[in-house]
């Protein structure tokens, strides 16, 4: 008969504690929470990064409808500027990602390395293995193989 539970990458260590595979899941959300705002960022960064490109258009035609004050104005105090003091949207992005997102990243390996021998998302195996339906198909442990 094969093993119809997890895989061993995905099996809580001996000795390991539900408050610590609790604790490691939870550092492990705060992670994919930091991911998502991550991805927020880098929207950000596009779209910002488009409206400046777009200001272009808007001034040229602008200035086709006569109206140089207010191309100039945009042009000199919009086009180009930056998004926080000193900063494009590509200097904070790369903020993030080298300092906060890099640390968070490596703690949380850190973490999990130091008390889990590496193992991933333990937490959500679990409760994979409480929620699933052995035996019928859709509901299996691991994928065939």
């Amino acid at each position: 008969m094969t093993d119809d539970g997890p895989d061993p990458a995905h099996r809580r260590p001996a000795g390991l504690d539900d408050t610590t595979v609790a604790a490691l899941g939870k550092l492990s959300e705060a992670l994919e929470t930091t991911e998502r705002a991550r991805g927020h960022l880098y929207s950000m960064h596009q779209l910002t990064g488009h409206a400046d490109l777009q200001l272009d258009e808007a001034v040229a035609l602008f200035r086709r409808a006569g109206h140089d004050r207010v191309a100039d104005r945009i042009e000199r105090e919009l086009i180009g500027r930056n998004v926080i003091a000193g900063r494009w949207t590509f200097q904070i992005v790369e903020d993030y990602d080298d300092g906060y997102h890099a640390t968070f990243r490596e703690l949380e390996t850190w973490a999990r390395d130091d008390l889990a021998g590496g193992r991933r998302h333990l937490l959500e195996a679990e409760m994979k293995e409480r929620r699933r339906t052995r035996g019928l198909p859709g509901h299996e442990a691991r994928p065939a193989g």
